[in-house]
């Protein structure tokens, strides 16, 4: 994630105004009389899936958590900049009408659904660049990425983070597409994902890696 202000404003923006549209196609919904081009998963849920989703991402993060502390890697966390619990929060949002409202194949029976939602929760894993990094000589831009040396990144807190990335990622497939998601909506899935992102500053808050 972009560490200026600017691009951090602009993605929480962005993540509002997303937000504005799915609540218009959500009450359509709820008043019986649902958009047909309603964007994806914007459909109603019971309360206890909410609380499902939460309690379940909650889970990922406290193995994470403890699992960082019995492999001697919790002090490899990166320090991170106080001002993006906002963008992080809001990347719930954003990351989730994305993947799990637009990276899934639906209409192709079972067997392609969760074939898709393994792949593509493995590319939700390898996006966020824990294996691999862009280094950038002194002075250049970062979109100018083929400037920059492309590096591997092999190492045990890589490969960690990473494998529970792909394991939030096929959490959030499921909170969607499971059986107890008659109407596989997207927003238990955007609650999930913001308090996983939030619970993860606060772990990061709680171990000296926020800077302020």
């Amino acid at each position: 994630m972009d560490e200026s202000p600017l691009m951090s404003l602009i993605y929480v923006a962005m993540a509002f105004y997303i937000g504005y549209l799915y609540r218009s196609d959500f009450l359509d919904d709820t008043s019986g009389k649902p958009n047909p081009k309603a964007l994806p998963g914007a459909t109603s849920a019971p309360v206890g899936l909410y609380a499902m989703g939460v309690v379940g991402a909650l889970m990922i993060l406290a193995a994470e958590t403890f699992g960082e502390i019995a492999l001697g890697i919790s002090a490899e966390q990166s320090d991170v900049l106080w001002f993006l619990v906002f963008a992080s929060i809001t990347a719930g949002i954003v990351e989730e009408v994305i993947f799990r409202g637009v990276l899934v194949v639906e209409s192709r029976g079972r067997t392609a659904l969760i074939a898709s939602c393994v792949c593509f929760s493995l590319l939700f894993a390898l996006i966020h660049a824990y294996l691999w990094e862009f280094d950038y000589p002194e002075g250049i831009a970062l979109w100018k990425f083929w400037l920059a040396d492309f590096n591997f990144i092999l190492t045990p807190k890589a490969f960690f983070t990473t494998a529970i990335l792909f394991l939030n990622s096929l959490w959030f497939y499921a909170l969607r597409f499971g059986p107890w998601n008659q109407k596989r909506s997207l927003f238990p899935c955007m609650l999930a994902h913001s308090i996983s992102n939030l619970g993860v500053f606060a772990v990061k808050f709680a171990q000296g890696h926020i800077v302020f």
